[in-house]
């Protein structure tokens, strides 16, 4: 994990999430490696909806998923550490990819939210990946 996102997490953790960049909006996946099956810990945007959180696979608009895309494909059943209640909670999750007419829905309304997500579809040709994590 890049020290960067330590530092994030950390102070995630430190201030129940009042301090970060994305403030309450972060939440940490526990991802498994689809190659390596390591545990992988990654600070990211997610978007409560409908009693669960949405999470995008962007890598700020480049042209390949990030690494973050196959392995939620690969191993869907995830912990999320999320700011609940005040408390920083550890919530086991399944991830399923959003598709269809579903996936333009979802796009525009955390584009909406945050519209640098909006960005990053003109910087890429692909159709950026939209996860809804439903608590397990």
């Amino acid at each position: 994990m890049s020290d960067w996102n330590t530092n994030v997490i950390t102070e995630f953790r430190e201030s129940k999430g009042t301090t970060n960049y994305w403030g309450p909006k972060l939440v940490v996946l526990h991802t498994i490696g689809a190659k390596s099956g390591e545990l992988r810990v990654q600070p990211v945007v997610g978007f409560e909806r409908d009693g669960g959180w949405q999470v995008v696979a962007s890598k700020g608009g480049a042209p390949e998923n990030p690494a973050r895309y196959h392995n939620l494909k690969a191993h869907p059943a995830i912990d999320l550490e999320a700011l609940i209640d005040g408390e920083i909670v550890t919530v086991p999750v399944v991830a399923t990819e959003i598709t269809g007419d579903e996936w333009k829905a979802a796009y525009d309304s955390i584009a909406a939210e945050e519209p640098q997500f909006a960005e990053y579809l003109t910087k890429t040709d692909r159709r950026i990946p939209v996860f809804h994590l439903t608590r397990a």
